[in-house]
């Protein structure tokens, strides 16, 4: 194994705290991987990770260790399409994370036409609503919907969805439209929780002054997906609050009516995450242009 394949070996090790899951990754066996961090080791003569029957740490020395691996590593990658002509050569692997609206609303439909522009990538493309560990779980970039929290990640913001309040039309002949926050006492909400077993504050909007304002609600149903939390709105079960380009086409078709213009929720902010480092490899950043392009026509107005 050369030295790049073994910073690689290295670098999976220190990211996933596994060398069982990082041989897996890098489709190679698990002995081959422990011997390339162990020749490391005895190239750079100090302990790089400290290994136990549970678990896989890095040493001091091997977090500076995991620093330098990773831009080296980038580097080398950047190098070596320095002189290929044109994005067609790009080639390698991308694995990406998103929410399941926006992978079965906006990415899939528009995918054949980038892989068709460059036949030599291949994606993994992973789409849920639970929130992935960008490091951990080897994701080159994610695109997330709503607040962030991973201040450890390089944050690139494309833009806010705006929010709408919207109900079936057999839903709203039975219980009318509602007109004012105040008709909503008489109206049902359909809950979303990542963790089930937690309420959500209710209804939610911006009043006059930018304040965020709730007001809580009854609702029969509390949904943990997005998809679920759409089947629900369109079955007749109560009003749901969602980002209002995943609604258009249901709008529009009349499966769906928009209610409460007037008392949206507050936007949500949309954002792709990567790793701290200097340098994204070119079919990373190639990928994360054109979904920042095709998210764009999305986005709210600033």
């Amino acid at each position: 194994m050369n030295p790049f394949q073994a910073m690689q070996a290295f670098v999976r090790v220190a990211e996933l705290g596994s060398f069982t899951q990082a041989a897996e990754q890098l489709g190679l066996p698990k002995a081959a991987v422990s011997t390339a961090v162990r020749q490391l080791e005895a190239q750079f003569g100090t302990r790089l990770l400290h290994r136990t029957t549970r678990r896989v740490q890095l040493t001091q020395d091997g977090q500076l260790v995991l620093l330098r691996c990773q831009d080296l590593l980038a580097d080398y990658d950047e190098l070596q399409g320095l002189f290929q002509t044109g994005e067609a050569q790009l080639k390698g692997r991308l694995r990406v994370d998103m929410p399941l609206g926006v992978a079965r609303h906006v990415v899939m439909p528009a995918l054949p036409e980038f892989l068709q522009a460059h036949p030599q990538l291949e994606i993994e493309l992973s789409s849920t609503d639970r929130r992935v560990d960008l490091v951990r779980e080897g994701f080159d970039c994610v695109l997330r919907v709503g607040p962030l929290s991973d201040s450890s990640l390089v944050a690139r913001p494309l833009g806010q969805y705006r929010m709408a309040t919207v109900a079936s039309p057999a839903y709203l002949a039975t219980r009318g439209r509602p007109e004012t926050l105040d008709d909503l006492a008489r109206h049902r909400l359909i809950h979303y929780a990542l963790t089930l077993g937690t309420r959500p504050a209710g209804f939610e909007y911006q009043d006059a002054d930018g304040e965020m304002r709730f007001v809580p609600m009854a609702g029969a149903l509390t949904v943990n997906n997005s998809e679920s939390y759409l089947s629900a709105c369109l079955a007749g079960l109560g009003l749901i609050q969602v980002p209002e380009p995943a609604l258009r086409p249901l709008i529009a078709s009349g499966q769906l009516v928009e209610v409460l213009p007037q008392w949206r929720a507050a936007p949500m902010p949309v954002t792709l995450l990567y790793a701290h480092r200097r340098q994204q490899p070119r079919r990373v950043q190639v990928f994360m242009n054109w979904l920042d392009g095709l998210m764009q026509r999305y986005m709210a107005p600033a």
